[in-house]
């Protein structure tokens, strides 16, 4: 890591102001609207130092621009709000660039389709992509639920950029990247989801979170998402939030 640090809202103190760690079944959308609607509450909490989390096998530098990912597959909605702050003092961190790449329901991450032993269409694009965040820190970004691969618990990975170009083509260049690391999603969630197609014809077992080695015993402060759903049913999809601090001299 060397002198990269990243910080997270720290579980108790995002409790303090009304954004704790909760599941579907504890925070309601309404809170969850009122909190994330401008930042200023999770920007207020008192963030507490994390270790970066490994960046995995299936990064591809495509270096894509754009708030949905989905690409049309299909699966549970997703919506994430990460509200990215600077270390020194908790303040939204503007223009900095939010990427994110995950797998599919079936476990599979494109540019890498048959790793998960499923073969489908695979244009090395999908589920993979970022966005700015504005003067308020915040980057939301959509797709669907994760699914889950061999070996690891459902998960997002994550990094941020800062001094990036934008161009034409819907790409980025140049930057500094200051973050590398992993959104976690809460079991009874996950359990919810993986009952419902297409997750359910995964034939790979799932590890939980308590399985995980990357997870670890870190909880919040490694990236756990508070996760609201979106409607009554797990069908209608999720939202995923989270305070990310970085050092953007990292």
């Amino acid at each position: 890591m060397g002198r990269r640090r990243v910080l997270l809202a720290g579980s108790a103190a995002a409790a303090a102001i009304g954004i704790g760690a909760g599941t579907a079944a504890t925070r309601p959308e309404s809170a969850a609207a009122a909190d994330t609607a401008t930042g200023t509450r999770d920007t207020a909490a008192i963030c507490t130092l994390t270790k970066e989390l490994t960046e995995g096998p299936y990064y591809l530098d495509h270096a894509l621009v754009r708030a949905n990912v989905a690409e049309g597959k299909k699966g549970v909605p997703l919506e994430l709000v990460l509200t990215v702050v600077d270390t020194a003092t908790c303040a939204p961190l503007n223009k900095a660039l939010v990427e994110i790449w995950y797998c599919d329901a079936l476990g599979e991450y494109s540019g890498f389709v048959g790793n998960n032993g499923h073969q489908e269409p695979d244009n090395g694009t999908f589920l993979r992509g970022g966005v700015l965040t504005g003067t308020d820190g915040v980057a939301k970004l959509t797709g669907i639920y994760p699914g889950w691969y061999r070996g690891r618990c459902i998960h997002v990975h994550l990094k941020v950029h800062t001094g990036v170009t934008l161009t034409p083509d819907s790409s980025f260049t140049g930057g500094n990247e200051i973050h590398t690391g992993q959104l976690f999603f809460d079991e009874k969630i996950t359990e919810a989801v993986a009952r419902l197609s297409p997750y359910s014809t995964n034939t790979v077992p799932r590890t939980p979170l308590s399985a995980d080695g990357i997870y670890g015993n870190g909880g919040t402060a490694a990236g756990l998402l508070a996760v609201t759903a979106l409607g009554s049913a797990p069908s209608a999809g999720y939202r995923g939030t989270l305070t990310v601090g970085v050092d953007p001299d990292a």
